[in-house]
């Protein structure tokens, strides 16, 4: 995490703003370091004034961007005290800590106990850093999920991934394979959180039962695919040589304003022309459009499959066996269900549910953008539905003031997307 001081601006500071407040240090999260948020740091740490932000400084405030912490067990600890010292439930404390007995703990063993909010933000902008942390909070908070890393991207960023349920048909929703359209990351981190949730309270999960959907499904999300680019985009990444080589393709291309409109992987990829579905089609087409050599977006790359973003997205669903999967993008509020004259058994029939739970339009991918992407190859080669999801109105990188019309626009997909298939 980068070092912080009065004056800053950027997306750390909205971090910085957002375990602030969850700490009990409210602040508005606009990514100015002012006065306030000096103050409230100041009073976070018992500083008296001091308002530099260091390694050590994040390592306090970051169990308020995990979403938990550890508790050391003492002698006369209850699972009660425990949750009411940290400001959460006892329900919250069992769940995280399946094989604690509570009438006998352990003197000097360690419990994991998740803090009394929410987990995934959905007011400051996501990088590879934020990602990861949500990740790691929420396989803390509800241990029945799983996890792990499908590859990793140019800049040897993880690509992690979550697993709900472990049932039979396999689904699998993925995100931001474009670096501006880093909104689409919370969409798959809070139906996690949500789904986990309902899983642990037997309870429904937007009119389906959670343990009923995790028995007959193994959901698959992958909630960034472009780490490094979505760094970029967003202010994270901002010096260094990767840096500076974006920046000198993106000299190349002055009427993409640098860095918010770039949309490929750091190396000038597009990562969802990256697939082997009608590849050529998708270079003699960018080629003419002028997009014939590393850019900030619709560069096909060399060959398929040569950013290894796009590599292991393909190679983990090689791995698996996909009933249906969906990618987000953003923005136009349209669900593209086919390609070419593929139309797998039922996947009009979704779409057309899709977009009446959502209200988006149903329609087929343009031309000029008709080939290359993860959902076109995974019709082609699988005969299954595959989904493209443009989510939200507007100029890329959409504000996240969107984003709660965003969720509730696609929960009813989210769930479908396995209900649907039964």
């Amino acid at each position: 995490m980068k070092f912080l001081f009065p004056g800053d601006r950027g997306t750390f500071v909205e971090y910085l703003q957002l375990a602030l407040t969850r700490a009990g240090h409210p602040v508005n999260i606009d990514g100015i370091f002012g006065d306030k948020t000096c103050a409230a740091l100041s009073a976070f740490l018992g500083s008296g004034g001091n308002c530099t932000v260091s390694h050590e400084v994040w390592q306090r405030l970051r169990p308020y961007l995990v979403g938990y912490t550890r508790h050391r067990i003492e002698r006369g600890d209850t699972i009660a005290s425990v949750a009411a010292e940290y400001g959460t439930t006892e329900g919250a404390v069992f769940v995280a800590n399946p094989t604690v007995n509570a009438a006998n703990l352990t003197v000097g063993s360690e419990l994991v106990v998740p803090l009394g909010f929410p987990l995934v933000p959905e007011r400051v902008k996501y990088s590879s850093v934020l990602n990861a942390y949500i990740v790691e909070g929420l396989l803390a908070r509800y241990p029945f999920l799983a996890g792990g890393s499908i590859g990793k991207s140019v800049m040897g960023k993880e690509i992690p991934y979550l697993k709900i349920g472990t049932g039979p048909t396999q689904v699998c929703y993925s995100a931001s394979y474009h670096a501006n359209e880093s909104i689409t990351t919370p969409v798959l981190l809070k139906f996690a959180e949500e789904y986990a949730a309902a899983y642990a309270a037997q309870a429904d999960l937007y009119g389906a039962f959670a343990p009923a959907l995790a028995a007959r499904f193994t959901l698959f999300l992958i909630p960034m695919v472009n780490p490094d680019g979505v760094d970029l985009a967003g202010g994270v990444l901002a010096s260094g040589s990767y840096y500076q080589k974006a920046r000198q393709i993106a000299a190349n291309y002055p009427d993409i304003p640098f860095p918010d409109g770039w949309k490929a992987n750091i190396e000038g990829i597009d990562l969802n022309l990256q697939f082997p579905a009608g590849w050529e089609n998708a270079k003699r087409i960018k080629f003419a459009q002028g997009y014939d050599k590393p850019a900030p977006r619709d560069y096909v790359g060399e060959a398929p499959l040569t950013a290894p973003e796009s590599e292991a997205v393909y190679q983990f669903t090689r791995q698996n066996d996909f009933s249906l999967i969906i990618a987000y993008h953003t923005q136009g509020e349209v669900i593209y269900w086919k390609y070419l004259d593929y139309e797998p058994e039922r996947s009009r029939e979704i779409a057309d549910y899709f977009g009446e739970v959502s209200g988006y339009a149903v329609e087929v991918t343009p031309g000029e953008s008709g080939y290359a992407g993860y959902k076109d190859w995974f019709i082609q080669d699988y005969d299954r539905p595959g989904y493209t999801i443009e989510v939200g109105l507007g100029a890329n990188p959409l504000p996240m003031t969107q984003f709660e019309r965003i969720y509730d626009d696609n929960r009813g997909i989210l769930v479908g997307g396995m209900t649907e298939l039964l």
